[in-house]
């Protein structure tokens, strides 16, 4: 096992450690929610791109339209579909299989109370018998016929395509020109999307904490190779954690196993280590390998001093006995304001954290 651990740098803390993540913004789930101390990690990365490409595009459909970004778009798609999360989404955005909701026959199937009768003849949503929404943002096909553009430039609008959908949303949020950076308007548009005020405040609260996700650290103050180190490791944001993953070019696929057995073999990423010595490559400073032999490079900064002393570009270090550098186990990049980039661990991405999401604060070290 110890052996293991000089391979590469980061293992979770045993067990009975104190807890490994605190969130910066609400949520801070490892699964589900703004996962991963307050990033956009939980969106998968063609979905997020869908998304960013219909904020950039519906202007063109609306000129009037204010305040549309991706966060918003996030919000319906986070509560809609979850992102389309276990849905294989191509290249050209085609989602399948295709996400149809259930029937709306007054049932009370799934909440629904009020018959639809069919529209599309089973068109989009696979059936003639009546309505179902469809698609990751949840269109019924009446409403598809009204709104639905094509973004991927196929020369068809498909509510069952990432990008399509996701115009087709924004197309319908900005309705004759609505500025959805003013609260109230913002309100309005979800609540035509759901005629629900339960339905709007969860909405609006996943876009709260997207926007949040979106924002980096203000970097005004920070100028020369500190500011390229932090630049090339904020790059890197949303990019998978690989056990073994990374180095001086950039994400590689990483290695078999941690000690709980993930393997970063099938994974093209980073790990902590990795992340770092990519990031500080970019200012032609060599890096070893593993957390605990970074430590030992640059001007240490001892625990005892605490963290306000840190600067942007110093690295973090965290350990299972901290005063013991051979049991470093993880390392991050300062950014400054408490905040760090963060290759946490597998199942993560990297991302921005707290300089107290880890546990076992153990100093760091300025190379710069």
């Amino acid at each position: 096992m110890l052996l293991l651990s000089t391979a590469v740098c980061c293992a979770a803390p045993v067990s009975n450690a104190l807890s490994v993540f605190v969130a910066l913004s609400a949520g801070g789930q490892d699964s589900g929610g703004i996962a991963e101390a307050g990033t956009a990690a939980d969106i998968p990365a063609r979905m997020l791109a869908a998304y960013k490409k219909a904020a950039q595009k519906v202007g063109k459909y609306v000129p009037k339209c204010r305040g549309m970004r991706w966060p918003v778009l996030a919000g319906i798609a986070k509560v809609e579909s979850n992102h389309a999360i276990g849905r294989n989404v191509a290249g050209n955005g085609d989602i399948r299989p295709r996400i149809y909701g259930v029937l709306l026959n007054g049932s009370g199937a799934g909440g629904n109370t009020t018959a639809f009768a069919d529209t599309d003849g089973g068109k989009w949503d696979g059936t003639a018998s009546g309505e179902r929404a469809v698609g990751p943002f949840q269109f019924l096909p009446s409403t598809w016929e009204s709104v639905g553009k094509d973004a991927n430039g196929d020369k068809r609008a498909d509510p069952h395509n990432a990008d399509d959908a996701a115009l087709g949303a924004a197309v319908y949020l900005c309705g004759n020109g609505r500025d959805l950076a003013k609260r109230p308007q913002l309100k309005a548009a979800v609540l035509q999307y759901n005629h629900s005020s339960e339905y709007v405040a969860n909405v609006v609260g996943w876009i709260d904490q997207y926007t949040a996700a979106a924002k980096d650290p203000a970097l005004k103050d920070v100028s020369g190779k500190a500011r390229t180190v932090i630049e090339a490791a904020l790059a890197q944001k949303g990019v998978p954690y690989s056990w073994g993953g990374g180095n001086a070019n950039g994400k590689s696929y990483g290695i078999c196993c941690t000690r709980s057995g993930k393997s970063g073999a099938d994974i093209k990423g980073f790990d902590c280590s990795g992340l770092a010595v990519y990031a500080y490559a970019k200012v032609g400073v060599r890096l070893p390998r593993t957390a605990a032999a970074q430590a030992g490079i640059g001007r240490r900064i001892p625990a005892g001093r605490g963290k306000s002393v840190l600067k942007p570009g110093d690295l973090v270090f965290y350990a299972y006995a901290p005063g013991l550098d051979s049991t470093i186990y993880h390392v991050g990049i300062y950014v400054g304001g408490g905040q760090m980039v963060n290759a946490a661990r597998p199942g993560t991405r990297v991302r921005l954290d707290a300089v107290d999401a880890m546990s076992g604060y153990a100093g760091g070290a300025r190379l710069l």
